[in-house]
């Protein structure tokens, strides 16, 4: 079954500099909790995003087991827009859209990730059980950091 997580976050800072941290993926472990163990593998990727990189990254979701996680990214707007999806990966499908537009105040940045767990009926008890609450946790922790980063 696939799965829809939402967000959406204003930052005080202009558009080209929400780009420039966002499209720059060593920002990703600044912004993912510890307890998710998030390291970048070797080659370590060069900024800017830009359709065509792959990012390799360990992740340890669940008992601190290492997963290997490769993502490729679809799509590259500058300053406007991103996408990754998962290549390999914990998911049965990943889809993750990033989009900054100009506002009063600040940048608003948006996620849309469109998601499904493998193991049907398995993945489904899990994503009820913790991996919907993992997923949340991942974006209030990431909203809590960026406020930190670009205070009003």
């Amino acid at each position: 079954m696939r799965h829809v997580l939402e967000r959406h976050q204003v930052l005080p800072i202009p558009l080209q500099q929400a780009w420039d941290f966002f499209s720059d993926p060593n920002n990703l472990s600044r912004i993912t909790p510890p307890e998710m163990g998030f390291v970048i593998r070797e080659p370590r990727p060069k900024p800017p995003t830009h359709a065509g990189q792959r990012i390799t990254y360990t992740v340890r979701p669940v008992l601190g087991i290492p997963l290997t996680w490769v993502t490729l990214i679809t799509v590259a707007e500058a300053p406007h827009r991103f996408v990754d999806t998962q290549e390999k990966g914990p998911y049965a499908y990943w889809h993750h859209t990033h989009t900054f537009e100009e506002s009063e105040g600040g940048t608003v940045m948006r996620d849309l990730v469109e998601y499904e767990l493998p193991l049907g009926v398995l993945g489904e008890l899990a994503h009820r059980i913790f991996v919907k609450n993992q997923l949340d946790g991942i974006f209030k922790h990431r909203e809590r950091v960026l406020q930190e980063l670009f205070p009003s």
